[in-house]
């Protein structure tokens, strides 16, 4: 990957074409949905569980840098886990 190259990252869904195609290279298991993923020229090269940060990346690039990239575009957009009471700004009733 050139410095110049353009670097799409996005949602992305557990059965993929892409992201299938860099757990089989990586020898993993898909990570837990939901899933960011890093596009070098179209094609996944490093992808993100939102939900418990285990990543796989395509062995045959450096990705280091792009789980990097993922890692802090999820913890910048991250939305604080709230109850649904919080979320709506209720408050519970006393029985008293």
């Amino acid at each position: 990957m050139r410095a110049t190259d353009a670097i799409t990252i996005r949602r992305a869904h557990p059965e993929e074409p892409g992201v299938l195609r860099v757990a089989a290279l990586d020898s993993s298991r898909v990570p837990r949905s939901p899933l960011l993923v890093a596009e070098v020229h179209g094609q996944v090269r490093a992808v993100l569980s939102l939900d418990d940060g285990t990543a796989i990346g395509d062995p045959f690039f450096a990705t280091q840098d792009l789980l990097a990239l993922l890692r802090a575009h999820a913890a910048a957009t991250r939305r604080p886990q709230t109850s649904l009471l919080g979320r709506l700004r209720l408050r519970p009733r006393s029985a008293f």
